[in-house]
């Protein structure tokens, strides 16, 4: 019997999985699903490679499920319905920051484990919960290797001027500088462009992953070259309920007038700011766009405007811009969104077409269009899938 990967996604309420079967030239999916309401109301569902519901599960409201619970369901769900523990080979996790020395996919230890703990501030909506799913596989299956992937690793190409703050140089030696993120997705999507868009790949080109966390990344020859997110997964884009960038004075001003400390501006601008904090509605663009509250409308244009004047900055990383790829949920679902982002980028010579757009592409520039445009699905799954088994090679 061929082995399985696991690859889990764990976020503050929910734990995502997909199970990868080893075909030898490629990896299948035998399953995926999620683990919702960890802390509130427990919701399991799981679908085959098909799409077809075969798993399905709640519990009692109000029951604390937590991560560890939901990682014994999952995996008691695999063993009785899916495959045998020992055809399972390893777990492999998203893990958003990996600072200056995790670069690289890694087979996770103790003593990596408890280093990764020093990244806590920089992704404290990620990371804690990243490790804790480590934790809690190593707790209960010791036997299963586990491999680490980073957000931040596709971003180690970007050329040191554009990592550097203006700030002295001793806080760029603690590790205060650029890093980026949703580095697996543009990882996902520089895998599978040159099949797409040759000229492009080897070009200049920028890519949209616009989801509940939203950035640019400008990639020349398929390598990063400057990404809107930053020191922390806060920076740039307007986000869900992130606010991305915003003066540093108004931090201070927050604290000096309104007396807020650290953990409150935290709150601030991690949950409850971006998509949510300027509609006062929804961080779900499904229901902004849905909305007939003229506040929603706002926050969806204001979305589409930072996204626009981004792309120019982007755009000037790279001395010119050959194509511009949408990605992730909102990139890959919402037409309105990429019609107004398109509208915006008029000036970089993208002449947009309105009915491929609104059929979901892929191409959703004109012919002759000095910016090709393209609407492509990301999979960061299968690149943490991909790295877990090149990695198990090596463990024999």
């Amino acid at each position: 019997m061929s082995d399985v990967v696991v690859v889990l996604n764990a976020g503050s309420s929910s734990l995502k999985f997909t199970l990868y079967e080893d075909r030898g030239e490629a990896l299948g999916v035998l399953a995926d699903g999620q683990v919702e309401g960890l802390f509130t109301e427990p919701r399991f569902k799981a679908k085959d490679g098909a799409g077809k519901l075969v798993g399905e599960r709640t519990w009692r409201a109000g029951m604390q499920l937590g991560q560890e619970g939901a990682v014994e369901a999952i995996f008691s769900w695999c063993r009785s319905e899916v495959c045998s523990a020992d055809r399972i080979r390893a777990v492999g996790h998203r893990v958003v920051h990996g600072g200056l020395e995790y670069t690289k996919p890694i087979v996770v230890n103790r003593e990596i484990l408890d280093d990764l703990e020093k990244y806590v501030p920089l992704a404290p909506l990620h990371q804690p919960h990243n490790l804790a799913a480590i934790r809690n596989i190593a707790r209960r299956f010791p036997d299963i290797p586990q491999v680490a992937c980073f957000d931040t690793s596709f971003h180690t190409t970007i050329p040191s001027i554009a990592q550097a703050f203006a700030l002295p140089r001793t806080y760029a030696e603690r590790g205060v500088r650029r890093y980026g993120f949703h580095g697996l997705s543009y990882e996902y999507i520089a895998s599978v462009l040159p099949g797409i868009d040759p000229e492009a790949a080897m070009g200049r080109t920028v890519v949209a992953h616009l989801g509940n966390g939203a950035s640019l990344c400008a990639m020349r020859g398929l390598r990063s070259q400057a990404c809107t997110l930053g020191f922390t997964a806060v920076d740039g884009l307007m986000m869900g309920t992130r606010c991305g960038t915003l003066d540093p004075g108004v931090m201070l001003y927050l604290m000096d007038e309104c007396g807020m400390g650290p953990r409150d501006l935290e709150t601030l601008i991690y949950k409850e700011s971006g998509l949510l904090g300027v509609s006062g509605i929804s961080s779900d663009m499904r229901t902004l766009l849905a909305s007939p509250d003229p506040r929603a409308a706002e926050a969806v244009e204001l979305f589409a405007y930072r996204i626009g004047r981004e792309l120019g900055s982007m755009a000037a990383a790279l001395g010119g811009l050959d194509a511009l790829v949408f990605t992730a949920g909102i990139g890959e679902n919402a037409a309105p969104v990429r019609e107004r982002v398109c509208r915006y980028a008029a000036w970089l010579g993208l002449e947009f077409d309105e009915k491929a757009n609104e059929t979901g592409g892929p191409r959703i520039s004109r012919e002759g269009s000095r910016v090709r445009v393209w609407v492509i699905p990301t999979d960061e799954e299968l690149m943490i899938a991909r790295h877990t088994r090149r990695l198990l090679i090596g463990l024999g």
